[in-house]
């Protein structure tokens, strides 16, 4: 076994890793040899395995396609590229020694073409840090997070979309704040109403078709729709008449406009030809039964080959449909940036980058190699979650990464800051390592697979630098050893949530004590609200769906939470006043605000729920169909919810407290 485990070690995979409690566990032979075959390095017989080393050290001897450096430092040449020889006066050859060979320090950062001994390739280099609100003139600053498709305006629409988006910034801007969080926004499956999730995307390049808003852009508004205009959304209703009518709005372009469209698209590339060509395949063949492209006929699972060529010739007409649908949802999310900065703010929108992709999806079947074949990405088996979590997402391939010279990583970084002011990347853990799964196999036959971690850290450094946008990493979990340091020392802010942040003696710790290179926050989408969480509602749905910890009752439950509400009541008010009933969140919800305003963060950013002083949370991790997940929308259109005195009144005292620490 010797020889496996030395493959495991050459392709990045960890045997032994640690869990939260510091229990040591070892990954087995078995999971070893069908990870290492995923990722196309056979090792069931000795043979294959030492074929497989023989193969791994050959490609770690190719010269690389991009090095990544930071500015002011020398760069060290791999040996694939620091090879010289001389010939000597009898004509014999001598190797030079070049191990110490290195490119000299460059004080500008960006991308360098390089060529060394014949050889070319790009130098990235990354500044030492992201931009810090420092770096933009500002300090203490908050912002809401809003699940755009919960947004109502004035008409009637089954979900909200990037008009009321613009809207939610308007209203925001006026309150005093400089950053508005917004869910993911990637593309999903065209008009198709079940794989909904935006942490789900069909791809991370491109944005979802049906977020856009033809009335932002000029063209005539979208028709109201007030069916289903109810209190959940029904996206299986929902998203196929969107597309409907986005399709009546592209029959009515007339050939200015057309024209016009065309023209922005082209500034894109072959990229966004290829997501569109995907969407229609996808539609015509999810009608007929098969959900993704491992269902599509063999000779159109090939993005390169003629079958897809022709089929893109022959339905000219609805690939430009699906071009249109991406250049209006582009154009309209660039006009609510546009409009938040004009309005004052200093970040605008704060974006978010899923961790992967679906499996089926656009990205899946257009980049190949590039991104993991045969795998699943998830999380470990921990004692919150004994089974694990397969989050049946795919991830990028860390060697597939390498050949590519990172073009994948930085064209989604790219693009996910080319339409926002900030970035925070989900479970940002997976810079560092990211837990794989065999496809068809439960979480707990995978292991940890390690990524160029100080690469990808710089590049990101260098998109937000050429960008001028704030980066947030999520750090909520356990943490890959090395990895707080070096994103603090990039510039990047963390994740400091309030039901997290817990002092040795289990109580909630003071605001001051909050760490400034962070966003605090009340919450997330994935956890209780104030009011939910002060009232019991999570406990209720704990019980509701068997969810609560294996041994506890339900009065065991609600024992342990009306102590940590004596914790949290403590570190909320210093024992200044009387603990409320459970029933009672509204001082719960307003002293949650003000102690959250209150931390020395760089940046605040509440819940919209938070503010609204709602029980009920977005997403409850772990459920599919049994909890309404991405389907909650507002009780009213936002204007008149923020116009209510008691909301006004939070909204105010999240600000004051904001703005109370700040520097004259």
């Amino acid at each position: 076994m010797q020889e496996l485990h030395a493959l495991a070690q050459a392709i990045g995979l960890q045997r032994i890793w640690w869990d939260v409690d510091g229990r040591e566990h070892v990954i087995s032979d078995a999971s070893l040899r069908a990870i290492a075959a995923a990722l196309g390095y056979p090792a069931e017989t000795a043979a294959q395995t030492t074929a497989s080393l023989a193969r791994v050290e050959f490609e770690d001897a190719e010269p690389p396609a991009m090095l990544v450096t930071e500015v002011g430092s020398e760069t060290h040449l791999p040996k694939a590229l620091a090879n010289a020889e001389i010939t000597l006066p009898d004509g014999s050859a001598k190797r030079l020694d070049t191990a110490s060979w290195t490119l000299p320090p460059i004080d500008t950062p960006g991308y360098y073409p390089v060529s060394v001994n014949g050889h070319a390739f790009t130098l990235a280099v990354a500044p030492r840090s992201c931009p810090t609100l420092a770096s933009l003139g500002k300090e203490r600053i908050w912002g809401p997070a809003v699940q755009i498709p919960a947004l109502r305006g004035k008409r009637a629409h089954p979900f909200g979309n990037f008009a009321e988006l613009a809207e939610a910034v308007d209203l925001f801007a006026g309150k005093g704040a400089d950053a508005l969080a917004i869910n993911p926004v990637h593309a999903l499956f065209a008009g198709y109403g079940r794989d909904f999730s935006p942490y789900s995307p069909s791809s991370r390049l491109y944005l979802n078709g049906a977020m856009g808003d033809p009335a932002l852009v000029g063209l005539p508004p979208l028709p109201d729709d007030p069916q289903g205009d109810g209190p959940l959304i029904d996206w299986e209703e929902a998203l196929p008449r969107r597309l409907e009518q986005l399709r009546a709005t592209f029959a009515g372009l007339d050939e200015p406009t057309r024209a016009r469209i065309a023209r922005d698209n082209a500034a894109q590339g072959e990229g966004l030809i290829r997501q569109a060509i995907y969407d229609a395949i996808d539609v015509r063949l999810r009608a007929e039964g098969a959900a993704g492209w491992q269902q599509w006929p063999p000779e159109l699972r090939d993005p390169d080959g003629e079958a897809v060529a022709a089929f893109a010739r022959d339905n000219a007409a609805e690939v430009e449909f699906h071009l249109f649908t991406q250049w209006l949802a582009r154009e309209s999310l660039a006009l609510v940036q546009h409009r938040a900065r004009t309005a004052g703010m200093a970040v605008g929108l704060l974006a978010d980058l899923a961790v992967g992709v679906h499996t089926g999806g656009a990205d899946a079947w257009s980049m190949g190699d590039v991104l993991l074949q045969g795998l699943t990405i998830g999380a470990p088996p921990d004692p919150l979650g004994p089974l694990g979590q397969n989050w049946m997402l795919t991830g990028f391939s860390p060697r597939g990464l390498a050949r590519s010279g990172y073009a994948p990583w930085i064209a989604t970084i790219r693009a996910a800051l080319s339409t926002a002011g900030a970035l925070r990347i989900d479970h940002a853990f997976g810079l560092a390592r990211l837990w794989v799964v065999p496809e068809g196999q439960p979480s707990s036959a995978g292991a940890y697979l390690h990524y160029p971690f100080a690469d990808l850290v710089r590049l990101v450094t260098l998109e937000a630098h050429l960008a001028g946008a704030l980066i947030v990493a999520e750090d909520l979990g356990t943490m890959p050893h090395g990895f707080g340091p070096a994103i603090t020392g990039h510039g990047m802010l963390g994740m400091r949530v309030l039901w997290f942040e817990r002092a040795a003696d289990d109580g909630f710790i003071g605001a001051a004590d909050y760490d400034p290179q962070a966003v605090a926050m009340t919450g997330t989408h994935d956890t209780a609200t104030v009011a939910g969480w002060w009232s019991g509602r999570d406990l209720q749905w704990a019980q509701q769906l068997s969810r609560l910890p294996d041994g506890t009752t339900m009065e065991q439950a609600e024992a342990r939470r009306a102590w940590d509400r004596g914790l949290l009541w403590a570190s909320l008010t210093h024992d200044s006043a009387v603990r409320p009933r459970p029933e009672d969140t509204a001082p719960v919800v307003q002293a949650a605000l003000r102690h959250i305003g209150s931390t020395p963060c760089d940046l605040a950013i509440v819940p919209l729920e938070d503010l609204l002083a709602e029980p009920e949370q977005p997403n409850l991790p772990g459920t599919i169909a049994e909890h309404p997940n991405w389907r909650r929308r507002l009780d009213a259109p936002l204007s008149q919810l923020l116009d209510d005195p008691a909301t006004a009144d939070r909204v105010s005292t999240l600000d004051e407290a904001r703005k109370a620490g700040a520097t004259p």
